[in-house]
């Protein structure tokens, strides 16, 4: 399909794992990436001497979509699996240990809950009461805070399932989808009337030994896109940077991508498009000739955080912390528990052991600051987010040196959020664009937002679109013989 041309717009993971996937199956394909760089919100960046990521730093190793792309990018060999994955939570002014026998937070071991000691006793006591509840109906969706509140109590949801929930979405568990967020634990409780038998159901289907729970790259997770993109180019494929799509339009034949200022615009047709961005640039592309799908993408909200990132001397902490980091559920940010502002720390330089190797003197600690409808959290100077995060390791590690460097990266609108009736409105988003002939799209508005799931959407988006063309130059083939045979005829 040479003559194909397919364009991608985004240079995110989810577009570039596409744009892969088009261009080795022959089409000629090109990226079209809005900022100065490709990545999206995989980035890394060096401090103290270190590559350190500033989005996200590992991907899922039990799901296969980003193992199975490593590996075919010939980098399988390199993966680093973490030195430890054991975290805690702060809860009632210590950091006590995530229990065991929990699945995102929704316990099914109440001993283990009981020796964790996350829990108030009230609220500990709270938690049986769900083996003997009467069935908690629910219609197509629900909030994670309204089922498993009803289950098993709103303290297990603040305390437990909202800080794990945080770390991916940074969202309101009132306001999360239980379908969309934690679809294996939703599917389970379904076929339960008890949801911690329903989680203890899921645990013991697990494999008893699964391996590493999660992979990265020895020099960060933020030069995966650059793995990819440069498979892209060796396939024939073409990768612009600072290229903004301001319109794009349905022609007889395919489509029309305006690029560049409006006083010289630039036009660029293809055969077919793959939309990889965000939900509010995605619902701008399609308002003209795909209304429904736009309408349906400027409903889905977005959260903003930051990421500090701070390297200590090695002898600024008092002792090495033993787990790899901890979090802080948004109960433990109201002024009357000293109005913590970090929602998660990571001691990088622990749960990535080769890290340290690099340089045994220094420890690296991210610190993830913001959350959903909190955007007083990130409306403060660099330095100031940098000193509440000084402050938060002073707290609970007695550092008490400054750190040796800084680095503060901000992630505007960068986490969507999967709210109640979000696997109904994927779903319409894409009816609506599966109406338009060669239109796709792709990324972590839809099905997840690792980057596993990122990647699996740009497969069956990528899919859809070799579809479209294979399908098309068949006609066209059937169209060129038809003619031919008339010719012979006359």
């Amino acid at each position: 399909m040479s003559t194909s041309h397919a364009v991608v717009v985004g240079g995110g993971i989810a577009g570039l794992a596409a744009a892969r996937m088009l261009a080795r199956d022959g089409v000629r394909v090109t990226v079209l990436e809005g900022s100065p760089r490709i990545g999206g919100k995989l980035q890394v960046s060096e401090i103290a001497g270190i590559p350190v990521d500033e989005g996200a730093e590992s991907m899922l190793a039990r799901r296969p979509e980003g193992l199975d792309l490593v590996a075919a990018l010939g980098r399988s060999g390199e993966l680093v699996d973490p030195g430890t994955t054991s975290s805690s939570i702060y809860s009632r002014g210590e950091l006590r240990p995530i229990p065991s026998g929990q699945v995102m937070g929704v316990p099914s071991d109440l001993r283990a809950l009981a020796a964790a000691r996350v829990l108030s006793p009230g609220g500990l006591a709270r938690v049986p009461l769900d083996l003997v509840l009467p069935e908690t109906r629910r219609g197509a969706d629900v909030s994670v805070a309204d089922f498993i509140g009803a289950r098993v109590g709103r303290e297990v949801v603040d305390r437990l399932v909202e800080p794990l929930l945080g770390g991916v979405y940074a969202g309101r568990a009132e306001l999360l989808s239980f379908d969309a967020t934690l679809p294996a634990v939703a599917a389970a409780a379904r076929s339960h009337r008890s949801l911690l038998q329903a989680v203890q159901g899921i645990r013991d289907a697990a494999p008893k030994d699964p391996g590493p729970v999660f992979a990265t790259l020895p020099d960060g997770l933020g030069t995966l896109p650059h793995l990819v993109a440069a498979d892209v180019t060796a396939a024939g494929g073409t990768i612009r940077t600072g290229a903004t799509v301001r319109e794009l339009r349905r022609r007889q034949d395919g489509w029309r991508l305006t690029l560049g200022p409006t006083r010289a615009p630039e036009h660029l047709d293809a055969d077919a498009v793959l939309i990889a961005v965000p939900a509010a640039p995605a619902s701008r592309l399609l308002q003209e000739d795909v209304p429904d799908a736009s309408r349906e993408l400027a409903g889905i909200e977005y959260a903003s955080m930051a990421i500090v990132t701070l390297a200590y001397r090695a002898t600024a902490f008092p002792r090495l912390p033993a787990g790899s980091g901890y979090l802080v559920p948004a109960v433990e940010s109201a002024p009357e528990h000293g109005g913590r502002g970090v929602k998660a720390v990571t001691f990088s330089s622990v749960k990535w052991p080769h890290l340290r190797d690099r340089d045994p003197e220094v420890i690296a600690v991210r610190c993830s600051i913001g959350r959903f409808g909190d955007e007083r959290a990130l409306q403060r100077t660099d330095a100031e987010l940098a000193a509440t995060a000084m402050a938060e390791l002073a707290a609970t590690c007695g550092v008490s040196e400054l750190p040796v460097e800084t680095r503060v990266t901000r992630w505007g609108g960068g986490l969507p959020q999967y709210n109640v009736g979000h696997a109904d409105r994927v779903a319409r988003v894409r009816s609506a664009v599966a109406a338009a002939p060669g239109l796709a799209v792709a990324g972590a508005a839809y099905d997840g937002l690792g980057i596993p799931a990122c990647i699996a959407s740009a497969r069956a988006a990528a899919t859809r679109v070799l579809d479209h063309l294979r399908s098309r130059e068949g006609a066209d083939h059937d169209a060129a013989d038809g003619q031919a045979q008339g010719t012979r005829t006359q």
